[in-house]
Formats: structure tokens, C-alpha cells, sequence
């Protein structure tokens, strides 16, 4: 298979490269490097250096590939809140381009990184994905305009189309050293400093937290899924349980074998106070259940941040 990366030096995409490139399938990534490294990229794919919504560039990089998997974005919730405009030219316009340069070359199927925060905090818990939908960021906004754009596309232009609801994705290489860090490296960063840990608000909100082996396996999963079953439709990519941030704080300082602190702050624009999936509808259509248990992942994660 040859596949198409967005994004694909950052995080979540530079891991579905990596599983990629040890199937043995062709792999091009496009990424700005805004976010992503380029040493992250495997050294067997292709980079191309560029936005998503150069659509003169999508169109090069999608040429040939029977898959794209649609990663790029700007992802944080905060940087939504204080940059409205470029995050809905990047995760709107950007993925639309995609789409069109997608239909344009015949690609089979694209795999769209949406987001748990479409549901802006679901009064059901745990949250399938008929419950409504209710975004209370920009960033909520954009990932379920793609949602619908992707349906769209299924629908009238023949490709099919997968959208991934990742809740809270953490593992190694996710990076501490950025203004919108993720919890999870901040937390580790800050224990292995021995210093208290920031927690915005009183620590109890809680979060389904998905390790990043769980979710490469389920994009790989939704890239071969049967059509019939789950083109167009939008799935929950979760661990399937719940952690309050106090949790999390009390598991990781039993890893590193430390006593922790917190530094408590304001909550944070735009965040919700719990979130938990109901996962059955992956373990259904795609065939995906997560493997990895969060006590178990966030050893592999504090593991990497020591050794790397």
C-alpha cells in the first residue's frame, strides 16, 4: 500500500509512519514542521515540507497513495481560544483541500483525525457517538466541521472516509517544551524536576486517556475496515476508562518513586470536566480494541522520557 501522512513528523504521525514504513508500505509524509520534527520522520518515508492548505502541494503528495491518513492540524484547545482565525484556516480549509485533492486522485480512503472535544462535554458518560455534539472551543469547531466535510465527501464524491475521535492521546514523543503542552509530559517533566506539577483547577476533572500504540492500531484498523460498515462515520479512539489528573499525579510518582506537589490554577478556557468513551463502536466496525492499560502506558511514557 502507499500511503499519504499529514502531519506525519508530529506525534500522533510520525508513530503511524513508523508502523507504517515496518509493514512494509510506501509512505509520504507532509508536514509544515511547525509542530513536527523532521527527525521524527522515519528515514525509509518521503518528506514533503509544506501546509495542507497549499493545495498545489496536497495534490503531489496524495498523487499515487492509496490511503491518506489526515493528521496535521493545529491541535491545541488554548491556542484555538487565542488564534481563532489560523486555526480554522489550517484544520478547516486544510482538510477540505485534502479531501478535494483525495477525490481528485482517486484515493480510496482517507482516515481524519477528528477530536472528544466535539461533544464539548457530554452530560453521558461513558459518551457514544450518537450523543450530541456541543463544541465549546474553536478547536472543537474546526474538528467537527472536518467531521461533516468528511461524510460530505462519502456521500457525493465516492471516497470513503473514517473520523477518528481521539480522547487524550499520550505516549513517547509527545514533547513537554511547547507553550500547549499535553498534561501528561508537563506532569512527568515536572516530578522528575521535583517540582509541583500545575494543575489548572482543583485536579478531580477527568480524562480518558489513550496510549499512542492504541491509537496507530486503530488508524490502521480504520484504514482497511470493510466500507460498508464505516465509511462516513465517526468513531471514539479511547482507552475506554477514567482518571482524574490526582490520579494520574499518584500513579506517575509511583513510577518514579517521588513524592509530588501540585501548583493550582485557574481551569482553562474551553476545557470540560469529564469525558469517558463508550468504545464499543470501534470494537464493532473496526475490529479495534485498545491494549493498553493506562498505568502500563504511562510507565512506557515516563520510560522514554528518561532515555531519550
Amino acid at each position: 500500500m502507499q500511503a499519504l501522512v499529514t502531519g506525519g513528523a508530529g506525534f500522533i504521525g510520525s508513530n503511524i509512519v513508523d508502523s507504517l514504513v515496518d509493514g512494509g508500505h510506501h509512505v509520504r509524509v507532509l508536514d509544515d514542521l511547525s509542530t513536527g520534527y523532521a527527525e521524527n520522520v522515519n528515514a525509509e518515508a518521503e518528506l514533503l515540507v509544506g501546509e495542507v492548505v497549499d493545495a498545489d502541494l496536497v495534490a503531489r503528495a496524495v498523487e499515487g497513495a492509496e490511503v491518506v491518513f489526515h493528521q496535521a492540524a493545529h491541535r491545541a484547545v488554548l491556542r484555538s481560544v487565542e488564534q481563532p482565525l489560523a486555526t480554522d484556516h489550517a484544520n478547516v480549509h486544510g482538510t477540505l483541500t485534502v479531501l478535494k485533492a483525495a477525490a481528485d486522485a482517486g484515493v480510496r480512503r482517507v482516515v481524519y483525525a477528528s477530536s472528544s472535544s466535539v461533544y464539548g462535554g457530554a452530560d453521558r458518560l461513558p459518551t457514544p457517538e450518537s450523543a450530541p455534539t456541543w463544541p465549546r472551543s474553536p478547536y472543537a469547531v474546526t474538528k467537527l466541521t472536518g467531521e461533516h466535510y468528511c461524510r460530505v465527501f462519502a456521500e457525493l464524491y465516492g471516497v470513503e472516509t473514517v473520523a477518528m475521535r481521539y480522547f487524550n492521546v499520550y505516549g513517547p514523543r509527545q514533547r513537554p517544551d511547547s507553550a500547549y503542552a499535553a498534561v501528561i509530559p508537563l506532569f512527568i517533566e515536572a516530578l522528575r524536576q521535583g517540582v509541583p506539577a500545575r494543575v489548572h483547577g482543583d485536579g478531580k476533572q477527568s480524562r480518558d486517556f489513550t496510549f499512542i500504540d492504541d491509537v496507530v492500531a486503530a488508524n490502521l484498523a480504520a484504514a482497511s475496515a470493510p466500507a460498508e460498515r464505516c465509511s462516513g462515520n465517526a468513531y471514539n479512539i479511547a482507552g475506554g476508562c477514567a482518571y482524574s489528573l490526582l490520579d494520574m499525579l499518584a500513579i506517575l510518582g509511583d513510577i518514579l518513586d517521588v513524592e509530588w506537589q501540585t501548583d493550582h490554577g485557574d481551569p482553562r478556557p474551553g476545557d470540560v470536566r469529564h469525558t469517558r468513551a463508550d468504545i464499543s463502536a470501534a470494537r464493532n466496525d473496526l475490529g479495534h480494541d485498545p491494549e493498553v492499560d493506562f498505568a502500563d502506558g504511562l510507565a512506557r511514557t515516563v520510560a522514554w522520557f528518561t532515555h531519550r
